[in-house]
């Protein structure tokens, strides 16, 4: 899972892994996801000076990443990690930017698929007018998805921030009774009550402010996406599958342009 921060060992890099990079000589992007999976094919087209490596999830993301930018054969090569947003916090976000792995500005690479400007931009594909259609899917997933799972993202919210505080706290391996003893400090100065009262607000002052974009940076839910292509005349499990066909026409820049602004602006497109 994504709490392990334990070192990297040489089994997170196969020797096969090195000798294609070491052949394709480009910059290294590590994504989540498989060959083909939406992940590896939406930044297939954005990024495409990169070498693209599907890992799986985001723990091999991070893994691979550190163990690139650590061995000595591969020190002339770049290479960035990209992760799902999903529940982490503002300073676990940060400390991963110290090994070049960034996360994306919406809460899983599922939501690029419904921000604003893809939506509008769809809106146009399509040759609709006005943007009742982009209102009414906006007016969806707020009203309706996001507030009918509100209180089991912040049940999500509130187990991820704690699995985090204990997986980088230090507990003492100097004898079996001083483990007990960090062990049960550490678990006195976890304020679950403080903690779950922070992700109420958060999640609850984001609804009430019905502010688009935040929701799409908090609301974890993978189905969200197949589920408003029929606002477009589409077939709801059709619609991510239309948008990876128009990133490959002649739409292809405004759907990439659409997509931009929720991307780490570390990871340069070029």
């Amino acid at each position: 899972n994504r709490w392990e921060w334990e070192a990297v060992s040489s089994g997170d890099f196969p020797e096969q892994l090195l000798l294609d990079i070491l052949g394709n000589r480009k910059t290294v992007l590590f994504v989540e996801g498989t060959v083909d999976s939406y992940d590896t094919k939406l930044y297939s087209q954005i990024y495409k000076n990169y070498y693209i490596v599907p890992c799986g999830s985001c723990t091999s993301v991070i893994s691979r990443t550190k163990a690139m930018k650590s061995n000595e054969q591969l020190h002339d090569f770049k290479c960035f990690g990209i992760i799902d947003r999903d529940f982490r916090s503002g300073y676990e976000i940060d400390a991963f930017k110290a090994d070049d792995i960034y996360t994306l500005k919406v809460a899983e690479v599922e939501n690029l698929f419904l921000v604003e400007e893809l939506l509008q931009t769809v809106n146009s594909i399509m040759g609709f007018e006005d943007n009742t259609r982009v209102d009414n899917v906006i007016k969806y997933i707020i009203e309706t998805r996001f507030a009918g799972q509100i209180n089991a993202q912040v049940c999500e919210s509130v187990v991820a921030e704690l699995k985090y505080q204990l997986s980088v706290a230090s507990i003492s391996k100097r004898s079996e009774e001083e483990a007990k003893n960090t062990l049960n400090n550490l678990i006195e100065n976890i304020k679950y009550d403080t903690i779950k009262a922070e992700q109420e607000n958060k999640f609850n002052s984001v609804l009430e402010n019905k502010d688009y974009k935040e929701v799409l940076k908090v609301f974890n839910c993978k189905s969200l996406s197949t589920s408003t292509g029929r606002f477009f005349d589409l077939d709801n499990k059709a619609y991510r599958d239309f948008v990876l066909r128009q990133i490959k026409g002649s739409r292809s820049q405004e759907i990439i342009t659409a997509l931009i602004p929720y991307l780490p602006t570390e990871i340069p497109l070029e």
